[in-house]
C-alpha cells in the first residue's frame, strides 16, 4: 500500500452490554487501567490463574528480540492444568465434553473420564517410545480422541502437529517430514455430509513417503475396512487397555507445545511454533474474559475444527483449562438438515456460541425461518472468528440468533498470535456492528502508515502489534530467518521510534472516528483503483448490505485505465430472480448501491451473479481463483477447496453484469 488505506464506510449503531451481564462480568473496565499501568505485572496475575509446579523467575525476557521468552524458569504441565486439577478440586463429575456425532450418536465425557483417557493415551505414547521433544502428527475427525491425543502429547512433553483431516496426501506428508514426526494418530475415518469419509488411506500413502514414522495409532470410528501394516495399532487395543494411572511431569514454560502449519506464499507451509506457559496463560485468560465463561452454569460451543488454531486455543486448551463444559460436533452444519446447529444449541442449552462469519452468511442465505423454529433463549454471548464480519451479517447474527439480547464479541487474532488480541469485552464494550473494537488488556495493537507512524482516528493502514504478548509464536519451525523476514522485517528494529520491534500482521485495518478498530482483511486483498487503496472487505460489506445479496467476494482485476478495477462475485439470496432483464437490472442496482454506500470510486466495474464461491475447508474465500476468472486466466491449484466443483459451477452458471456506466 503506497498510500493510507481509504476509509470509505461508516457505522453509527452501538449496542451497550446488557446490564445484568455487565454487573456480573468476569472482567470489568478496570482491567484496561491495570494492564496499562504495568503490562508485565498484569500478565503475571493472569499466569497465576494456572497451577505451576515451579514459579517463574522473570515474566518476560526480551533481550534477544524478536525471540521472546515468557515466565522464564517457570515449570508446569498443560494437561494437568486442563484436566487433573479440576478432578482434584472435586469437579470430576462435571461434563467436559458433550460430543455429538454427525449420524446422531453421542458421548458425554466428564473431567474424571477425560483424565482416565488422557492418562491411558499418555502411557501408550510412552510405550511407543514417544517422549519429551518428539513430534507427533495428529490427523483426525472431530471426535473426542482428537482432544485426548493433543492433551496426551502435552502431558508427556511431545510436540503435536495437528493436520486438518481433509488435507491431501502431499499436504500431510510435507508436514510430517518438516516436523520429523515419529508417530501419526488418526482414525479409519469420520462422518461428513451423511457418509463415512476415509482418513486411513491418506495416512497410508503419506507414511509411505515418511521414513521417520515408527507407528500409526488408529481410532475406530466408522468401521470401514482399512489396509493394515506392521506400523499400525488400534486405539482400542492399546490406549483403552493401558493403565489409567499416569503422573504428569512439569516442563519448562518455553517447552515446545505444538507446531501448526499455515500456508505460505512460497508454497511451502510455515510451521508456527507455540510454547507452553505463555500460550496457556493467554488462551486461558482470554477464554475467561472474552466469553465471560461461568464454568458452573455455561455450556460453550466453538464450531471450529480441531485442525485450525481456533480448535487448539478455544476448544482444547482455553476451555478445558477453565473447567468449561463444552459441545463438540463432528459434522457439517447442513447434515441431515440446515437446522442442525440450532437443534444442537437447543438440545444442550448452549449459552456461548463461537463461529465464523462465513457460516453466519451461509445461515443468512438459508433463511431466517430456520433458526426462528428453535428455542435459542439459552444463548447469552455470541462470538465471531476467522475473518472480518460485515455489519449486515453481524446484525443478522444479533437479531436472528441472539434475539437482540446477546452481546457479540468479534475477535481478531491469528495462528501466529496464539490467542485473541482484539475483541470487545462482553460486560464492558458498547459494540459496533462489524468492528473488533479495541485491543484486549495487555495487548498493544496499532494501525500505522508506511513509516510505522500511527494513523489518526478516521484513517487506515497496516495492523501491527508493538509489544510482545504471552501466546506469540516463538519462530517458524526450523526457519528463524523466515520468521524474521515474514513478520518482523516490514517495520523491523529502528522503524518507528528507537529500536522498537514491530510485528506486522499482514492485515489492513482502519480506526473510526472513535478509535475503534475495523479489520479490512489481508493486505494482499487491497485493490489500488485510480490511486486509491480500497479494501475488498469494505466493498463486500456494501454488497451484502443490499437485501438481494446473500454473500459476495471482491477482487481487483488488471485494468488499462484505472490500474485495477473492482470485480464482484455475488450470490443472490434464495428468493431472488436473476433471469434475463431482471438479472441485468440487479447487477446495475448493485453497482449503484456500492457507489452510493462507499462513493463512486468503489463502484465495481463488473458484477457476476454466481451460485457459490470457492472456499477452503476452513471457510475462507479463495480470492486468487476468482482473480483468475476475472482476468480470464487458467485456474491455479484447487486442491484445498472444500468443493472443487464450485469453480465449474461458477464458470457454467456465471451471469456477467454490464460494466458500462
Amino acid at each position: 500500500m503506497s498510500e493510507t488505506l481509504a476509509n470509505l464506510s461508516s457505522e453509527s449503531r452501538q449496542f451497550p452490554p446488557p446490564e445484568a451481564l455487565a454487573a456480573a462480568a468476569n472482567v470489568k473496565a478496570d482491567a484496561y487501567e491495570e494492564a496499562a499501568g504495568d503490562r508485565l505485572a498484569f500478565w503475571a496475575t493472569q499466569a497465576d490463574r494456572l497451577t505451576w509446579a515451579k514459579k517463574w523467575d522473570q515474566v518476560l525476557d526480551w533481550s534477544n528480540p524478536p525471540f521472546a521468552k515468557w515466565f522464564v524458569g517457570g515449570e508446569l504441565n498443560i494437561a494437568y492444568n486442563c484436566v487433573d486439577r479440576h478432578v482434584e478440586a472435586g469437579r470430576g463429575d462435571r461434563v467436559a465434553i458433550h460430543w455429538e456425532g454427525e449420524p446422531g450418536d453421542t458421548r458425554t465425557i466428564t473431567y474424571a473420564e477425560l483424565l482416565k483417557l488422557v492418562s491411558q493415551a499418555a502411557n501408550t505414547l510412552t510405550d511407543l517410545g514417544v517422549g519429551a521433544g518428539d513430534r507427533v502428527a495428529i490427523y483426525m475427525p472431530m471426535i473426542p480422541e482428537a482432544a485426548v491425543a493433543m492433551l496426551a502429547c502435552a502431558r508427556v512433553g511431545a510436540t503435536h502437529s495437528v493436520v486438518f483431516g481433509g488435507f491431501s496426501v502431499s499436504a500431510l506428508s510435507t508436514r510430517i517430514q518438516d516436523a520429523d514426526a515419529k508417530l501419526v494418530i488418526t482414525a479409519d475415518g469420520g462422518y461428513r455430509r451423511g457418509k463415512p469419509s476415509a482418513l486411513k488411506p491418506t495416512v497410508d500413502e503419506a507414511v509411505a513417503e515418511c521414513p521417520s514414522i515408527e507407528n500409526v495409532l488408529v481410532v475406530r470410528r466408522t468401521g470401514q475396512d482399512v489396509a493394515w501394516t506392521d506400523k499400525d495399532k488400534w486405539w482400542h487395543e492399546t490406549v483403552e487397555q493401558a493403565s489409567p494411572e499416569h503422573k504428569a511431569q512439569a516442563f519448562d514454560a518455553e517447552h515446545p507445545l505444538f507446531i501448526l502449519y499455515t500456508s505460505g506464499t512460497t508454497g511451502k507451509p510455515k510451521g508456527i511454533l507455540h510454547t507452553t506457559g505463555g500460550y496457556l496463560t493467554q488462551v486461558s485468560y482470554t477464554h475467561n474474559a472474552v466469553f465471560d465463561l461461568k464454568p458452573d452454569t455455561d455450556v460453550y460451543w466453538c464450531t471450529a475444527d480441531i485442525g485450525w488454531v481456533t480448535g487448539h486455543s478455544y476448544i482444547v486448551y482455553g476451555p478445558l483449562s477453565n473447567g468449561a463444559t463444552q459441545v463438540m460436533y463432528e459434522g457439517t452444519p447442513d447434515t441431515p438438515g440446515r437446522d442442525r446447529f440450532w437443534q444442537i444449541v437447543d438440545k444442550y442449552k448452549v449459552s456461548i456460541l463461537y463461529t465464523a462469519p462465513t457460516l453466519i452468511r451461509t445461515m443468512m442465505k438459508w433463511g431466517d425461518d430456520i433458526p426462528a423454529g428453535f428455542d435459542l433463549s439459552s444463548l447469552r454471548v455470541l462470538g465471531s472468528v476467522g475473518e472480518p464480519i460485515n455489519p449486515e451479517a453481524w446484525m443478522w447474527y444479533r437479531e436472528n440468533i441472539g434475539r437482540n439480547r446477546t452481546p457479540i464479541v468479534d475477535t481478531w487474532w491469528q495462528t501466529e498470535t496464539g490467542g485473541v488480541m482484539i475483541s470487545p469485552l462482553p460486560g464492558v464494550t458498547a459494540t459496533k456492528p462489524g468492528s473488533a473494537m479495541t485491543p484486549l488488556p495487555g495487548i498493544t495493537a496499532d494501525v500505522v502508515d508506511d513509516q510505522a507512524q500511527s494513523v489518526p482516528n478516521g484513517g487506515g493502514g497496516f495492523l501491527v502489534l508493538r509489544d510482545p504478548w504471552p501466546s506469540m509464536l516463538r519462530t517458524i519451525w526450523g526457519d528463524d530467518k523466515r520468521f524474521l523476514d515474514t513478520y518482523w522485517s516490514r517495520f523491523g528494529a529502528g522503524a518507528g521510534t528507537g529500536d522498537e520491534w514491530i510485528y506486522f500482521a499482514g492485515d489492513g485495518a482502519k480506526k473510526d472516528d472513535d478509535g475503534a478498530l475495523w479489520l479490512l482483511g489481508r493486505v494482499d486483498d487491497v485493490m489500488l483503483v485510480s490511486g486509491h487503496n480500497i479494501s475488498t472487505t469494505e466493498v463486500e460489506s456494501a454488497l451484502v448490505s443490499h437485501p438481494s445479496v446473500a454473500e459476495a467476494a471482491v477482487v481487483g482485476a488488471t485494468d488499462p485505465t484505472t490500474g485495477q478495477a473492482i470485480v464482484a462475485f455475488v450470490i443472490p439470496r434464495g428468493n431472488v430472480d436473476t433471469e434475463g432483464d431482471v438479472g441485468d437490472q440487479l447487477t446495475v442496482d448493485l453497482r449503484n448501491h456500492v457507489a452510493k454506500t462507499l462513493g463512486p470510486i468503489a463502484k465495481p466495474r463488473q458484477i457476476m451473479l454466481v451460485p457459490e464461491l470457492p472456499k477452503t475447508r476452513s471457510g475462507k474465500i479463495m480470492r486468487r481463483l476468482l482473480k483468475d476468472v476475472a482476468e480470464r486466466r487458467s485456474l491455479g491449484d484447487v486442491t484445498t477447496l472444500q468443493d472443487s466443483a464450485v469453480m465449474d459451477l461458477i464458470s457454467a452458471g456465471m451471469k456477467t453484469g454490464k460494466s458500462e456506466d
